[in-house]
């Protein structure tokens, strides 16, 4: 399955999307932009700010996981596990929440998120995830 660079995702179990996440390869794990992240016994409640709107979250705490970021700067995050879906696939991801305010996307999918199943094409975007055009 040829996946681009770039797609549109959907949370279904928080109910929010679709909304343009970033595929790469380069990157392990899988990132969400969140802010106001709480850990809360057992679980972790967070905002999600998508499309002007902050979505208010909360998911089982799966753990916390030191990350480093591109820029090289590490830090602790708590990761939890959700449902990703991309066009007609549906994903069971482990994502880490940080804040990804300055990165242009609000997701990005690394490369044990996507699994075994997909070839990513670097020159196409929204393979999987185009938009349904009206009828005219």
């Amino acid at each position: 399955m040829v996946i681009g660079w770039r797609e549109r995702v959907s949370l279904p179990a928080l109910g929010v999307g679709p909304f343009p996440a970033k595929i790469d390869t380069g990157a392990r794990s899988a990132a969400l932009h969140a802010t106001a992240i709480r850990q809360e016994d057992r679980d972790v409640s967070f905002i999600l700010p998508i499309k002007g709107r902050n979505h208010h979250c909360r998911l089982p705490l799966k753990g916390l996981r030191r990350v480093k970021s591109s820029s090289g700067h590490a830090e602790t995050r708590a990761v939890v596990e959700t449902q990703v879906k991309i066009g007609r696939h549906l994903l069971l991801v482990e994502v880490t929440l940080t804040a990804r305010t300055d990165m242009g996307v609000p997701m990005l999918l690394g490369r044990a998120s996507i699994g075994h199943g997909f070839l990513v094409n670097p020159s196409k975007t929204n393979i999987l995830s185009a938009r349904k055009r009206k009828p005219s």
